[in-house]
């Protein structure tokens, strides 16, 4: 039986702060045995080894030892206390000493949140609208629209420019009367529509032949990328130099055989294109069902998110962030704050995840697991000793059967909640 004395005090939300009171005696035996093994081979001028009388061995050691005792014992009476307690802290505790001194009872008291208590909602609760393509030919006539337009070439003709023309232009701009650094440009090519530009100054490059020269005005949006612009007022000169129009490619046996259909066949390259587009659909499709499952468990649950967590989840992105964008300096990382509502999200999805898990007991299908690995290391050239790797590293092998417990959550869901079918286009569903 436990010698220690507990009291667990509920603050707000998820934070707790456990009460320990040690008994001296416990520390002070402990103290004691550590004192005999240093006795044992301390090494002290005039005596022999293991001779050291044990009064010495505690005026030299002694606060030492028990220092040492003091933290040990206080991280072992934490864990003893927050089991005994069937407490389940989401991070690590704040410790607030109240009683140190010898011959006392220790006394301290840990500050820390714990995991939620979640009742999930009934799977069969759960509404999700799944959404479904068929690739139809109009489908494929726009995606071998869209293959001819990537290999447009530009023919330059004697006419003013309009939608979807190439405008070939030299330009300078000026702000507040002075030249605006990073405001010059020679033989840019923009395509009017394309976006590439602000639609202010594609604007202002319609109507005009080769040879021509304009001054407009243009002001910087108020969300402008580079904010010392935002808003400002410059003048801009330019000059054109071509106007082309588009030139698409026929839909011949030479543009066909350019994406490896040696038979030159405009049927043999539409199956082809409709098995890319399917591939495409169903991988954005599978993304589009998991979200709206997400968004489903989210909806029916109403989740305490321990802050603890949140902090970790915001830090983890905000690193991820600081990598891909190539920051290093610190100094410079993009501010916590903003990734707060997203680490909040991901948290409570992660607990969610993990409660549907336990409540239905799920364990990692092995066979998803293996099929998971071998995808994964497909890309590599020798993906035999890739996935050799992967089933030697146990946190590998982890960080794989984590994917796939999450997809056993959603095909659960799927499988027990209220599932309506929306077709919905195949533009629709790539965002285009």
């Amino acid at each position: 039986m436990s010698d220690l004395q507990i009291s667990v005090e509920t603050r707000d939300g998820l934070e707790r702060a456990v009460r320990v009171q040690v008994p001296a005696a416990r520390i002070d035996n402990e103290v004691a045995v550590r004192l005999q093994k240093v006795g044992r081979t301390a090494k002290i001028k005039g005596f022999r080894p293991g001779k050291v009388p044990a009064k010495v061995i505690q005026q030299r050691y002694g606060d030492q030892v028990r220092q040492e005792v003091l933290q040990d014992v206080l991280q072992s009476s934490y864990s003893e206390a927050i089991t005994q307690e069937k407490l389940r802290p989401a991070g690590g505790p704040r410790i607030e000493p109240e009683d140190l001194e010898a011959g006392k009872d220790l006394t301290f008291t840990a500050i820390f949140e714990v995991y939620p208590e979640i009742e999930l909602a009934a799977l069969d609760k759960l509404a999700v609208e799944r959404p479904v393509v068929d690739i139809g030919d109009a489908d494929i006539d726009e995606m071998l629209e869209s293959l001819r337009r990537q290999r447009t070439s530009w023919e330059a003709v004697d006419r003013k420019s309009g939608e979807g023309d190439q405008v070939t232009v030299d330009f300078s701009a000026t702000l507040n009367g002075e030249p605006l650094e990073g405001g010059q440009g020679e033989k840019v090519p923009v395509v009017i529509g394309d976006s590439q530009m602000l639609p202010d100054f594609e604007k202002n490059l319609r109507g005009l032949k080769a040879g021509e020269e304009k001054k407009f005005d243009l002001i910087f949006p108020d969300d402008y990328h580079a904010t010392h612009l935002a808003g400002q007022k410059a003048v801009f000169t330019a000059n054109v130099t071509e106007v082309a129009a588009p030139q698409l490619p026929e839909l011949d046996e030479d543009f066909i055989k350019t994406f490896g259909v040696e038979s030159g066949q405009l049927d043999e390259l539409r199956a082809d294109v409709q098995r890319n587009m399917q591939r495409e659909a169903d991988a954005k499709l599978s993304a589009e069902i998991k979200q709206r499952v997400m968004e489903g468990l989210l909806t029916a649950n109403e989740v305490a998110v321990p802050a603890v967590l949140v902090e970790q989840e915001a830090s983890s992105l905000q690193q991820d962030a600081m990598r891909q964008i190539g920051i290093e300096d610190a100094s410079q990382a993009p501010e916590l704050a903003s990734f707060r509502d997203t680490a909040e999200r991901r948290t409570k999805l992660g607990l969610l995840v993990g409660a549907v898990i336990n409540d239905h007991q799920i364990k990692a299908d092995s066979a998803q697991v293996k099929a998971k690995v071998e995808e994964v290391c497909a890309p590599y050239e020798d993906p035999e000793q890739i996935a050799k790797m992967y089933y030697q590293n146990p946190s590998l092998l982890q960080s794989v059967e984590s994917v796939v417990l999450e997809d056993q959550v959603i095909e659960l869901v799927l499988k027990n909640a209220k599932v309506s079918d929306k077709k919905i286009s195949f533009a629709d569903l790539m965002g285009n």
